[in-house]
């Protein structure tokens, strides 16, 4: 007795968890859009009154912050789309498209800012009004740390891939704020000019290596990479805890946007009844689903003792 029971997580236009997650992912992007933009004008003013590279270091990360996060309304928008006839696995990629999207426009930005800072150690120029340009990335720290904070709450209950991406860069602007902040009180009190380009460098350095996380975590999505060895620990514990599976096998897992995708075959006893073996599935469906938000379970159900093909990789 062989069979393949297949569930599909509640319809994500209906279902009221569904309908939490889509407003806290459009309210988490538009909040990253409202809140750069904000930055950007900022920035921009400081840098006019300054003309600090640090600042400017800043100005230009938070224009990628804008298309960035501009990118990740496109694709959050399009992610949520409920699987279709031409798109039965959902559309959860179009966040990993734009992860990559976000990643190339960084290494742009901190090519940009690289060059400039070399050219500034070489050429040093004073700066202007560093007091209010102080102020300025004082306002943008605190605001940041407030989106932080938001994201940080979107992320625990949606799972967003394009949202975590997001804040990982915000959280390394609190820190680049900092160092900006840092050239500008070194130049008041002791007047150095090369502190200035170096922390414009150093932010650049960052830059890249934030740019490579995005890059790398984007990838491994669009890959189907497998989930952590800790979470499927965690699958084969559920689905083998259940007392009437005696062998789990085959598991594959990858992570499309909000959606978890999870398969597997259970090993139980073949004296069980097609209706019995389906209940032992669906409980174990369930228990899965309670540990991975938002999962959507494929279960293949084999008799004990039947031989066949396995998955060479399985632990």
């Amino acid at each position: 007795m062989i069979m393949l029971t297949r569930s599909y997580p509640r319809n994500f236009s209906m279902n009221e968890q569904s309908s939490k997650i889509r407003t806290l992912l459009k309210t988490g992007v538009w909040a990253a859009i409202a809140l750069s933009s904000l930055l950007l004008f900022l920035k921009l003013l400081a840098w006019v009154l300054t003309g600090s590279v640090s600042i400017l270091s800043s100005l230009v990360d938070s224009l990628f912050d804008v298309v960035a996060s501009f990118l990740n309304w496109l694709a959050i928008r399009y992610a949520i789309v409920p699987a279709d006839k031409e798109h039965r696995f959902g559309h959860g990629k179009a966040e990993a498209l734009a992860g990559l999207s976000q990643a190339a426009f960084v290494i742009g930005a901190a090519l940009f800012v690289s060059l400039e800072s070399i050219n500034r150690l070489f050429e040093p120029q004073r700066l202007e009004q560093e007091f209010v340009g102080t102020g300025v990335m004082v306002v943008a720290t605190l605001l940041t740390l407030v989106l932080v904070a938001f994201q940080k709450h979107v992320i625990r209950e949606t799972h967003s891939v394009a949202i975590a991406g997001d804040s990982l860069h915000y959280r390394g602007d609190i820190f680049l704020n900092l160092s900006v902040i840092l050239s500008l009180i070194a130049y008041t009190f002791t007047g150095w000019l090369w502190v200035d380009p170096l922390m414009g460098g150093g932010i650049a350095i960052y830059l890249l290596y934030g740019a490579s996380r995005v890059a790398s975590q984007s990838l491994n999505i669009l890959m189907d990479k497998e989930l952590s060895e800790l979470e499927r620990d965690k699958i084969f514990k559920i689905a083998g805890g259940h007392p009437s599976v005696l062998g789990v096998h085959d598991l594959r897992t990858r992570q499309g946007g909000p959606i978890c995708f999870i398969q597997l075959h259970l090993e139980m006893s073949g004296c069980l009844s097609l209706s019995e073996a389906h209940q032992v599935t669906v409980e174990v469906e369930d228990k899965i689903r309670e540990a991975f938000a938002n999962a959507e379970v494929i279960i293949h159900e084999d008799p004990k003792g039947v031989l066949e093909r396995k998955d060479e990789f399985d632990a």
